[in-house]
């Protein structure tokens, strides 16, 4: 193993089935649909860090603007020699904006894509050699437990890019409860979430017209055929992405161009013309909201950043005692 590099292989042995029988149960579903975890091999990793840098896409740059600008204020909330622990940590970016103000004692990159996950937090700890890195193949929409051995004060989640959003409120509340329970009281939550905002800048945002978004969406045909032997007609399906402004979020489906079917697992799963797979949610929020919502969770509000803009805040909560 990458002596610079701790890793931590917590996913089950069966994964490859159970998310095989995961993919089934959205596709055989009533409307149709899968998790945005799926879109998460290496290509669909690589396509994602190229729709980040697209003009259209305020999410990252503002996100990342938020973080220089804050960042001695985050640092004097969140406090030195904690525990980072980066949720879908992809290209380990982001974090790199924090480290030297927060100082960490150790860092945890935790992301369902192991080969990026691997060569993400390598070239992080030969960036920064005074730090103590570690990165665990995990999936953290499932149940998970912190692997042993950090180093640390206390831990801190960091979970930036706005994949909050990815889940329903309800979903997110989960999700929240879930992780307050993995966090002593005290134990904080660095939290990236998008703001409401006018329509045009979100459809904007969900179709760049470099198409990089479009081959985003596409990508999760290829890993059906590559990585779970389905037939499916990767020519067969275009990309829809559209703000649904009754519930707040960018809604995101592939639409079948014919009638066609997909066969997965021994499974038959037919599709009309026009039909949809709808492939992810992105909700917004008001920072009252998300605070609100976060509360219900089991945190308490510390502080919060945003633009001058208001598209996109950032949120730092605290285990509540």
């Amino acid at each position: 193993m990458d002596p610079l590099v701790r890793f931590h292989d917590q996913h089950p042995p069966e994964a490859a089935g159970s998310l095989c029988e995961e993919l089934l149960a959205g596709l055989t579903a009533s409307p149709k649909c899968t998790s945005p975890k799926f879109f998460y091999d290496r290509r669909g990793s690589e396509l994602f860090d190229a729709i980040c840098l697209q003009p259209e896409y305020y999410p990252t740059r503002t996100e990342e603007a938020i973080l220089r600008a804050a960042a001695a204020d985050i640092a004097e909330v969140v406090g030195r020699d904690a525990t980072l622990i980066e949720l879908g940590s992809g290209a380990s970016r982001k974090v790199r904006l924090l480290l030297e103000a927060l100082h960490p004692a150790c860092y945890l990159g935790v992301d369902i894509s192991r080969d990026f996950l691997l060569e993400s937090t390598r070239c992080l700890a030969v960036d920064h050699p005074w730090l103590e890195v570690h990165a665990a193949w995990a999936d953290f929409t499932r149940p998970m437990a912190w692997p042993e051995g950090l180093a640390g004060e206390r831990p801190v989640a960091f979970f930036p890019g706005s994949s909050i959003g990815n889940f329903t409120p309800e979903e997110a509340e989960s999700f929240l409860e879930g992780l307050a329970a993995l966090l002593p009281p005290g134990g904080g939550l660095l939290v990236g979430v998008d703001l409401i905002k006018d329509r045009a800048i979100l459809d904007a945002a969900y179709n760049d017209a470099a198409g990089v978004t479009a081959a985003f969406n596409l990508n999760l045909l290829r890993r059906l055929r590559h990585e779970f032997e389905a037939e499916v007609e990767l020519d067969g399906f275009r990309h829809r992405a559209f703000y649904n402004e009754a519930d707040s979020r960018i809604e995101m489906h592939l639409v079948s161009l014919h009638d066609q079917a997909i066969r997965i697992a021994g499974e038959r799963v037919d599709f009309e013309a026009g039909e949809s797979l709808h492939t992810e949610n992105s909700y917004k929020y008001s920072i009252a909201g998300f605070r609100e919502l976060a509360g219900r969770a089991g945190f308490e509000p510390r502080a919060h950043w945003t633009d001058r803009d208001s598209l996109f805040c950032i949120h730092y909560l605290e285990r509540a005692g």
